[in-house]
């Protein structure tokens, strides 16, 4: 099976993603091939530059670029986790998998802005007003290339809320896991 994961920042995708690993998933996320890109060029990781190299990756290769090298690289069947799928292209590509599944993360905007601050990640926003804009920023892209999050979210085969506690989160992963494994390769 391979999960996909997407949401907005600070969602808990990172979260869900420990709990998949934990039960035996292989992790592997999008943005570590425009983190390579990055490094081959020199380019200091921040999430600015990220998002600029993942639209030159899209603009170079098609909007499913970044899927579409990854799925040569999933192989020998197993469990898959597929990280920070960011754009509708790449959730078409993913389904080219028939045991693929896309699961959202969600949390309410004040939870996730509250996680950001805390986590203290390089390139993250320090006001509310500025995590809003960014936000905004990468929900509706209108450029193909760029980041289109509402619309990636709205190919969800599964929601998974998140603004509850870590206990909360590990219950609703499990439920998830329990129906997709169930209904094998149906759609969830």
């Amino acid at each position: 099976m391979i999960i996909g994961l997407t949401g907005t920042n600070g969602a808990g995708k990172g979260a869900v993603a420990d709990l998949l690993v934990a039960r035996g998933f292989k992790y592997t996320s999008l943005s570590d091939a425009i983190r390579s890109w990055l490094d081959d060029q020199g380019i200091a990781e921040s999430r600015q530059a990220l998002t600029q190299a993942g639209r030159t990756l899209r603009r170079q290769g098609g909007a499913g670029v970044l899927a579409e090298r990854l799925l040569t690289s999933l192989s020998g069947g197993g469990d898959y986790l597929v990280d920070s799928i960011r754009n509708p292209a790449e959730v078409a590509a993913l389904r080219g998998r028939a045991d693929f599944r896309l699961i959202e993360v969600r949390a309410d905007e004040t939870v996730r802005f509250e996680r950001i601050v805390a986590r203290r990640r390089g390139g993250d926003v320090a006001t509310f007003e500025a995590f809003s804009a960014q936000e905004a920023a990468e929900l509706t892209s209108t450029d193909s290339a760029g980041q289109q999050l509402a619309a990636t979210a709205a190919l969800a085969d599964v929601v998974i809320d998140n603004s509850g506690s870590l206990d909360d989160l590990t219950a609703a992963v499990a439920r998830v896991l329990e129906t997709l494994r169930a209904e094998g390769t149906g759609r969830a």
